[in-house]
């Protein structure tokens, strides 16, 4: 069978028809955040997060990521950053507040998250980050490998590290984890016979990329009473210790999330909305 001109047109002709739009470029300009779903970015409207000053109980931890925030916002160098532990303490809206308060009202600097399960595609999102004339945070939150998911490490690990796709110089990456070592105990502890650490080493070795690594801990009674009195006095509203404690108490747990959840309870009571 014999292919002209026309033939090779109609095929092409027909492949268009068939195959999905191309997603409408986002202006990276313009908006606070933006999500990535491995394939598109998506504007963000607004960055939901609390101001710097009502987290409380991780001031160390918040005053060192704000300060490489801004760091990177002013166009100055600054870290990646692997915040790892306790959950519910605050690591993920500490990343969005730092951001939020960084970029102020010159938008210098924008939050990127990126879905979880799009990680082998962050080549491609950095190539179209580093043309834009702005700073990015890329935001991949609550990250954990595990079997199978090597890949996914040696991809960030390239990103960290300078590797055939590093990342540009106009984003950092920041990580949140409850595991320093970002690997899964089931991982971590399968037998290998020739060498039970190869499977891993690669896995483990990532937090060590990070120009910051910072930890968060288990909540202590009187940090937890220090959030819902910083939270309570932003909107407020009246509260009782011993109220507070027993709901940490029915919950089995004081976090900055059960503090959280305790100030919406004290918002619903009085009739408020915090939004």
């Amino acid at each position: 069978m014999t292919y002209n001109d026309q033939t090779f047109a109609r095929i092409a002709a027909a492949l268009e028809r068939i195959a999905p739009a191309p997603a409408a470029a986002e202006d990276l300009l313009s908006a606070p955040a933006y999500g990535w779903d491995g394939k598109a970015l998506t504007s963000i409207p607004a960055i939901d997060a609390p101001p710097l000053d009502l987290l409380r109980g991780i001031d160390r931890q918040r005053d060192t990521v704000a300060e490489n925030v801004a760091r990177h916002a002013a166009g100055a160098d600054a870290h990646d950053m692997l915040l790892w532990g306790a959950r519910g303490m605050g690591k993920s809206a500490l990343v969005r507040a730092s951001v939020k308060a960084a970029a102020g009202s010159s938008e210098r600097i924008a939050l990127v998250q990126a879905a979880g399960d799009a990680l082998g595609t962050l080549p491609a999102l950095m190539s179209v980050l580093r043309d834009a004339d702005r700073r990015f945070l890329l935001f991949i939150d609550d990250i954990g490998f595990g079997a199978g998911q090597e890949n996914e490490a040696r991809t960030l690990r390239s990103l960290l590290e300078g590797g055939v796709t590093p990342r540009p110089a106009n984003v950092r990456i920041a990580v949140t984890s409850n595991r320093r070592a970002i690997v899964s105990r089931h991982m971590a502890e399968q037998d290998d016979p020739v060498n039970p650490r190869d499977a891993v080493d690669d896995t483990l070795a990532l937090a060590d990329r990070f120009g910051l690594s910072i930890g968060f801990h288990n909540c202590t009674q009187d940090d937890y009473l220090a959030i819902i009195a910083a939270y309570a006095d932003h909107y407020g509203l009246a509260w009782e210790q011993s109220d507070a404690l027993e709901w940490s108490k029915r919950r089995g747990a004081r976090s900055g999330r059960v503090a959280r959840h305790y100030v919406t309870e004290l918002a619903g009571r009085a009739g408020r909305a915090l939004d």
